[in-house]
């Protein structure tokens, strides 16, 4: 049956969020299993624009709330077109299991007929689910009118699948692959220096090679990857879609130089290529609200009340011309006089964490001629009037900020065309289902830079959310990432590595500080100190952990390592703390959570108190929907965490579950977290008494070891901990040491004053920064220290990465020193090891070709960990 609304369509961000909401991410999910697939049809053609030319793949999304059917799928083909709807009967099959994300779905229509049927088209939905389901999923196909084709049944060799297609040997994708990814990053050695009216600053030979790769990719006219043009057709060799209108090329793409290498110069120097030597200065604006964001020196900016007053825009040229003028725009006359209306977009929106806003304007002054660019901050109380934004070069604004509008109607982020949209810390939407993904994959731009220097966090899924913001099709689409690229990647193939390697050079520039600039910046070594816990403290370690390999190893014998998710984190967590410090931890994991089975902690105040208080002393949970840090946390009576806005949009659905557990929930059954509150002129009280453990007193010796060598010298320690942090204030006064403290809970304002005093030199003066590791790890300047110490490793090895290189970059004048503690026999080794193999993905990634991808499984991680 057709559907009779041909104009019900959803808009892109709406689809991107369909679509990774019916899906689990590859990286939070067990490795995956074809079970088979199932022949559908696709009706409604007529109504719809979208055109099926060949063999193609198509996008299947969920529309829970169509009011037509509430189990409709609609049906995309690789230009995200709408061709139609699988017809009702299939759907209403298929759709619980989508709802329930228990599979992944595929869709592939064959070639069709030359006499084909106008108003159908026939589908092959292929079927994917996770080892442990898939007896269930086989259970719920077989049971309807949908016949299940698996091997070996003789008909399954007819599977249009690319992972079918590649055990054939006659399979060509590898061949397509080998035509691109050659040529980006090594594109001679060309350089440009940016306007010295605008940039005052001297770039370095690498910032100068990158300027020019940058300006090269803005203003690229080829065909994106994959296509080719015979006799005025366009055709995607990979999809076989074919159209007549030449695709856009793809103008922008990932800038991931290594931490510490200036990239925010090299972005200002962009930005200021679009500006003409004669065009009147201006100043750098903001509203009042927000002056107190700015830094107090503002010699070279100049700051004043934001007022409405006329700036025209800039022509963005032709291809030909913004190549003859070496990415500048052609000649303008009298550029005040034009209105926004009679030019193209001229701004350049810049996301990044808020902890990096004071960065990017202390850069601006450091490095732009006073009043050269005109800046507004989108952040706090701001304008509502898009065309009064448009008047900017700059507008800054945070992730937080843009997730925030998403649902605004009238958000004039979403209304104007962007000039350029620049991504900084773009690992910050590696998760394509989080909220503030989906609002960044709904902006409109020009031109779009993804800037990272840990473009790999989790895993290689973290790179789909990038090719869904570049609209690198087909890419960009979730189920052809996962068919070309991540099924073969967790399959152990090495032609997911060859791919994802080809991928990555087409659109990406990566380099590394040893060496671009390893001649002009001082060494950087890393150690590792072993720490031997004392008998009390190994006693009680040993025993924990002994109680904890046998809860883990009862959830992998019961399947319910992922209902359990919760329960596994906190587990671990505690493990981790008390090789800092028994005075984290409670005597027995028992006392915090159920080993068996979720409670409900409505009826249990007592552990809704102590699971309240473990998030605020902890600082690295992650919600297990979106894989970032909550926003507004949320806990269920079941004891699962989520951020406020993931928990709603599951229960949005018809049949709302915890998408761990699968409990029945509704609103009622949620729990918010308080947000945590601080004295920001001085940090909490620590606790009473003065003691040390076995990892503080090591770390005091370190600390004074290295005063009596060089009393000037400056340090920060790193912890992913607040109530570590604090235990650590005490033993380092009582050592004689000036402390500052950075934390989460500090605002903008306050964390700005501890980098400046930290960084002022002066005798008598702060000599040790104590430092959490997510609210210091990014985007903030800490040169004027030389010694890092990390108290205990973290799970990602970026983020230590990121930590080290606040230290460790352009402006270091003295050898940086890291040291991690890691103490003997525990979970902090294996902590090692995994750390390891996930800078051997993001090595290989970016990398030569050919070598093998070390895979890495949750289940398969707990035994590491837990040493089963």
């Amino acid at each position: 049956m057709e559907y009779p609304n041909p104009n019900f369509n959803l808009t892109h961000q709406e689809m991107q969020e369909s679509q990774s909401s019916t899906a689990p991410s590859s990286s939070n999910s067990p490795e995956i299993f074809m079970v088979g697939f199932v022949i559908v049809n696709i009706v409604g053609l007529k109504h719809y624009e979208g055109t099926i030319s060949g063999r193609e793949m198509v996008g299947l999304i969920r529309e829970p709330l169509n009011p037509y059917d509430t189990n409709a799928i609609k049906v995309i083909n690789t230009q995200t077109i709408e061709v139609g709807y699988i017809e009702r009967s299939s759907a209403e099959i298929l759709a619980p299991l989508m709802d329930s994300n228990l599979v992944i779905l595929e869709g592939i229509v064959p070639k069709p007929p030359k006499n084909r049927n106008p108003y159908k088209l026939p589908c092959q939905i292929h079927i994917f689910t996770s080892f442990d389901e898939i007896s269930i999923v086989q259970s719920a196909i077989m049971v309807s009118e949908l016949q299940l084709i698996s091997d070996p049944n003789p008909s399954f060799a007819l599977s249009e699948a690319a992972i079918v297609k590649e055990n054939n040997p006659k399979t060509d994708v590898d061949e397509i692959f080998k035509l691109v990814g050659t040529d980006v990053g090594e594109n001679g050695r060309e350089i440009v220096e940016p306007p010295k009216e605008i940039i005052k600053s001297e770039l370095f030979l690498h910032q100068q090679e990158g300027l020019a790769w940058l300006i090269h990719r803005e203003n690229s006219c080829e065909l994106p990857p994959f296509w080719e043009e015979k006799s005025g057709i366009y055709r995607n060799v990979l999809t076989n879609y074919q159209t007549d209108e030449r695709p856009e090329s793809i103008r922008g793409g990932i800038f991931a130089d290594d931490m510490g290498m200036g990239k925010t110069l090299t972005l200002l120097s962009l930005i200021a290529m679009d500006r003409k030597s004669n065009v009147p200065s201006l100043p750098l604006e903001t509203d009042d609200d927000n002056l107190e964001k700015l830094p107090k020196d503002k010699s070279s900016i100049s700051v004043r009340k934001f007022k409405r007053e006329k700036s025209g825009n800039r022509i963005v040229g032709s291809c030909k011309k913004r190549k003859l003028n070496d990415g500048r725009r052609g000649d303008l006359k009298d550029i005040g006089d034009e209105t926004p209306s009679m030019l193209g977009p001229k701004t350049t929106l810049i996301v990044c964490p808020p902890s990096v806003f004071a960065t990017w304007i202390t850069q601006l002054g450091e490095h732009t001629r006073q009043g050269s660019l005109k800046v507004y901050m989108y952040y706090g109380e701001r304008t509502k009037e898009a065309k009064e934004i448009q008047k900017f070069d700059i507008v800054l604004t945070t992730y937080s900020t843009l997730a925030g509008e998403v649902y605004w109607k009238k958000s004039p982020i979403k209304e104007i065309e962007w000039l350029r949209v620049i991504l900084d810390e773009a690992h910050q939407i590696k998760n394509a289902s989080a909220l503030q993904s989906q609002a960044i994959h709904a902006l409109k731009a020009k031109r779009r830079w993804a800037v990272t220097g840990t473009p790999i966090q989790n895993g290689s899924f973290d790179l789909f959310s990038l090719m869904a913001f570049l609209r690198f099709q087909p890419f960009s689409i979730r189920s052809y990432w996962q068919s070309l690229v991540q099924h073969p990647l967790d399959h152990g193939s090495a032609s997911g590595l060859f791919r994802l390697q080809a991928l990555m050079g087409t659109i990406s520039l990566r380099r590394m500080k040893d060496s671009q600039i390893g001649n002009g910046l001082p060494p950087k070594t890393v150690e590792n100190f072993y720490v031997e816990l004392s008998s009390e403290e190994r006693k009680q370690y040993d025993r924990m952990e002994s109680e904890a390999k046998q809860t883990i190893t009862s959830y992998i014998h019961a399947s319910r390592v992922m209902r359990n998710y919760s329960t596994v984190l906190h587990i671990i967590l505690r493990l981790r703390q008390i090789c800092n410090d028994l005075a984290l931890c409670p005597s027995e994991i028992s006392s915090l959570l159920p080993s068996t089975g979720p409670e409900d902690v409505s009826k249990n105040p007592e552990l809704l108190a102590k699971m309240i208080t473990m998030l605020q002393d902890g600082d690295d949970f992650d919600c297990p929907v979106c894989l970032s840090p909550p926003s507004e946390t949320i806990i269920t009576c079941c004891a699962h965490i989520f951020c406020h806005s993931c928990i709603l949009k599951a229960l949005k659905h018809l049949n709302p579950r915890c998408p761990l557990c699968r409990r029945t929930l509704s609103e009622k059954d949620l729990f918010s977290v308080p947000p945590q509150t601080s004295n920001e002129d001085k940090p909490a009280s620590p606790l009473s008494g003065i003691h040390s453990s076995s990892k503080v007193s090591a770390l005091l010796k370190l600390l004074v070891a290295s005063r009596e060598k060089n009393p000037s010298t400056k340090s920060v320690v790193f912890s992913q901990f607040r109530k570590m942090l604090i235990l650590l204030i005490e033993p380092l006064k009582a050592a004689g040491f000036e402390i500052l403290c950075l934390d989460g809970t500090m605002s903008a304002k306050r964390r700005s004053q501890v980098i400046k005093e930290f960084s002022e030199n002066g005798v008598g003066g702060p000599t040790v920064l104590l430092a959490s590791l997510r609210a210091a790890g990014t985007g903030i300047n800490l040169t004027a220290a030389s010694r890092v110490y990390l108290v205990e490793p973290w799970w990602n090895p970026a983020v230590e990465e990121q930590a080290m290189d606040r230290v460790h970059r352009i402006g270091q004048r003295e050898e940086v020193k890291v040291v991690r503690l890691i103490v003997r026999h525990s979970i902090e080794e294996r902590i090692l090891e995994l750390q390891e193999k996930k800078k051997n993905l993001a090595r290989i990634a970016f990398g030569k070709k050919g070598a093998k991808e070390q895979r890495q499984m949750r289940v398969e991680e707990l035994c590491t960990l837990m040493r089963m």
